[in-house]
């Protein structure tokens, strides 16, 4: 097989089983060169266990196969192991030395180079990353940003061909997260690094990932830009797990869902009289004063500081819809109000009956 210089990684029906219980079922992917690829669910959904076949550190089931620059790594009679496949892994726990400065973490997997080399090696990604001032220090006097861009360090000074992240940013409080990842993004990007980054967090992929891979239950679910996935989920579970929804379910007649709040037109290929389900994002809500639309009531308000989270009841719905408001609303609780939609944010789908739920992280 001919490498294709803009595939970095290719999964090829790859499967895993665990006493009897399919954790990975039938992965097909390819992995684009010089991005960043988000493999994205909740928690038992296998993205971890696919990060360490491609690694090498686990095998696939019989039949699978893994290629990496084209060349099969993984697969019938064939594995090559971990330290030969120029992968580079980044832990959640940053896995740092204790005993060992950072000058020599960062030197620790380039043993195989002459010293000079390794200086030089060491050098540059030093530079790069800014790590000059902390050369001679070691790992637990580190703040846990410092620890995180010294375990970046070491995984790039290799220069690995795919670099693969677990939840790496999961340790570090919020406002230093964001701050870390805008870092981390912007140096992988510079140096034009593959990476796979695993995360349970919608919102930490659709700020980081080129392309994100949505899994679910060990299959994947959904691949597609952060605006492909979020604006045209495939499903319901991808729109759910993507952020917030209200559910409606509706009848489906002459291309479109009835719903107690209007109806939606969609491309599904449906017999009329079908249960369909609307999700309705909150952002797809706004209210005004009674009169002006469908009458409602404010039953709630909750102040977040970028906005106003309101729960407002429509008859004959049973639950309250959620909206979402960047804009002060002068309504208070109790007051009647109208209800009006913008349908560009509202996603129909089949209804499917006992779906699991994407937000259950049990």
């Amino acid at each position: 097989m001919l490498a294709n210089p803009a595939t970095a990684l290719e999964l090829d029906h790859v499967s895993r089983h665990f006493d009897g219980r399919a954790v990975l079922s039938d992965i097909s992917l390819s992995i684009p060169a010089g991005k960043i690829t988000c493999l994205l669910g909740q928690s038992g959904c296998g993205k971890s266990t696919l990060l360490r076949i491609i690694s090498g550190v686990d095998r696939p089931d019989p039949g699978g196969r893994v290629l990496v620059g084209g060349t099969e790594v993984a697969g019938p009679g064939r594995f090559v192991e971990p330290e030969d496949r120029r992968i580079g892994f980044m832990f959640q726990d940053y896995a740092l030395f204790p005993h060992l400065s950072v000058a020599d973490n960062l030197a620790f997997g380039l043993r195989h180079l002459s010293r000079p080399e390794r200086r030089e090696r060491v050098a540059k990604v030093v530079e790069r990353i800014g790590l000059g001032h902390l050369l001679d220090r070691y790992p637990h006097s580190l703040s846990g940003g410092e620890q995180q861009r010294v375990a970046l360090a070491r995984a790039l000074a290799p220069r690995p061909s795919i670099l693969l992240m677990d939840e790496p940013f999961s340790n570090l409080d919020q406002g230093l997260r964001e701050r870390v990842r805008r870092e981390t993004v912007d140096i992988l990007r510079e140096t034009g690094t593959t990476a796979i980054m695993v995360t349970h967090d919608p919102q930490e992929a659709l700020a980081v990932g080129d392309m994100i891979v949505l899994m679910r239950a060990g299959r994947i679910e959904q691949v597609g830009t952060p605006f492909e996935i979020y604006d045209r989920p495939c499903s319901a579970y991808a729109a759910e797990f993507m952020g917030p929804c209200n559910r409606l379910t509706g009848l489906w007649s002459q291309g479109r869902i009835e719903t107690p709040i209007g109806a939606f037109r969609a491309d599904l290929d449906m017999p009329d009289g079908a249960l369909a389900l609307a999700c309705i994002r909150p952002q797809a809500l706004s209210i005004g004063p009674d009169g002006q639309g469908i009458s409602a009531r404010v039953m709630a308000k909750t102040f977040t500081g970028e906005s106003e989270q309101i729960d407002i009841m429509v008859h004959p719905l049973a639950q309250t819809l959620r909206m979402h408001s960047h804009v002060r609303i002068p309504m208070g609780i109790g007051d009647k109000v109208s209800l009006q939609l913008n349908g560009a944010q509202v996603h129909v789908f089949p209804e499917e009956p006992g779906t699991d739920d994407p937000l259950d992280q049990s």
